[in-house]
């Protein structure tokens, strides 16, 4: 794969519960932690407006974790990327750690 090129995204209820993936959405939560907590930098993905997110039945939320971060220039509520990394079943919820990821655009609010 050259730089620049992503795989086929996978649509966030679709993910493997273990595995590589790629998707996309819009980031709907940031989790500040206290500062004498270890530094990561948490987020919600989804891909489904937040009024149909229930309607279905199934999972549309990924949260995303950068180890290591406090803080991740331009990932903000409200901000569309495209993620790629390895998931895993964290409390119930799909996560990627430390994801490859680019910034689609911004949600206007």
């Amino acid at each position: 794969m050259q730089q620049g090129e992503w795989p086929e995204a996978t649509a966030i209820s679709e993910l493997p519960v273990r595995g590589r993936a790629v998707c996309t959405g819009v980031i709907s939560a940031v989790t500040i932690l206290p500062e004498s907590a270890a530094p990561s930098y948490l987020v919600i993905l989804t891909d489904r407006e937040s009024e149909r997110l229930a309607s279905d039945g199934l999972n549309h939320r990924l949260r995303l974790v950068w180890i290591g971060r406090r803080r991740v220039p331009g990932v903000v509520a409200g901000t569309r990327l495209r993620v790629e990394g390895m998931v895993s079943l964290r409390d119930g919820l799909p996560t990627m750690y430390n994801p490859r990821y680019e910034i689609i655009g911004i949600q206007e609010i």
